[in-house]
């Protein structure tokens, strides 16, 4: 094993255990809840295989969906957003960046990394709830669960990213 799989696997349990114990209990003015497992998508380096970051993200979302009582939910959207990763990545990096570019707000910078983050948030959070809901007969709180958490969550992870080295 290298030591990106073992950085990676660390991250995978800090971020299922987080969602799993912390997380999931909360729930901010009933209708917004933090899903910070999605920044483990988020970070995954330019030229990591696409393959790899469609099961590690399927793998996490299976996980949560064991433990959150989600059958399918955190693992279809996650998986979504991990096949989504590459392609937005490649719209804020410059074409003549390092191939072994990691995602960060030092090396993206401030703007590229927040919108990155909303877009990739945005796909997630819709898709989350979408599933989760599975019909749009209350569609307004399912557009509150929604943007709430996105809000929520956009948050979480820019904070987050001030104080990662």
């Amino acid at each position: 094993m290298t030591i990106d799989t073992l950085k990676r696997l660390l991250l995978f349990v800090l971020f299922f255990l987080a969602q799993a114990l912390v997380c999931n209990r909360i729930q901010l003015f009933h209708c917004a809840m933090p899903l910070p497992y999605i920044y483990f998508v988020i970070m995954f380096p330019r030229n990591h295989p696409k393959w790899s970051i469609l099961l590690w993200s399927f793998a996490l979302g299976v996980t949560i969906d064991m433990f959150s009582n989600t059958p399918g939910v955190a693992s279809s959207s996650l998986t979504l957003a991990g096949a989504l990763q590459p392609y937005l990545l490649e719209l804020f990096i410059p074409r003549d960046a390092d191939e072994n570019i990691q995602v960060s707000a030092r090396t993206l910078g401030w703007s590229k990394f927040s919108t990155f983050t909303t877009l990739l948030v945005f796909v997630f959070c819709l898709t989350f709830f979408t599933v989760e809901a599975f019909n749009f007969y209350n569609w307004l709180q399912w557009l509150q669960y929604a943007l709430g958490s996105m809000l929520l969550t956009i948050v979480l992870i820019l904070s987050l990213e001030t104080i990662r080295k």
